[in-house]
């Protein structure tokens, strides 16, 4: 987990096959098809930004030009 902090990624919130399976039967498998299902869709994917801008912007951050021309 070090290793990958070091690294730039956020590991302080990883979703697991066990919350999946807190909620729904299903095999391992399934689980994981649920997961990636769940946290790579668009709606997910724009939620996540709309939060990073929205955090971003209450902490004052100025975003980069480049950011906006891409």
């Amino acid at each position: 987990m070090a290793e990958l902090k070091s690294r730039g990624k956020f590991i302080d919130n990883l979703w697991t096959t066990q919350d999946v399976f807190g909620r729904y039967d299903c095999t391992e498998a399934e689980a994981q098809e649920v997961l990636y299902d769940a946290l790579t869709n668009e709606s997910t994917m724009e939620q996540i930004w709309f939060a990073i801008d929205l955090s971003a912007y209450d902490c004052e951050l100025t975003e980069r030009e480049e950011a906006n021309n891409g």
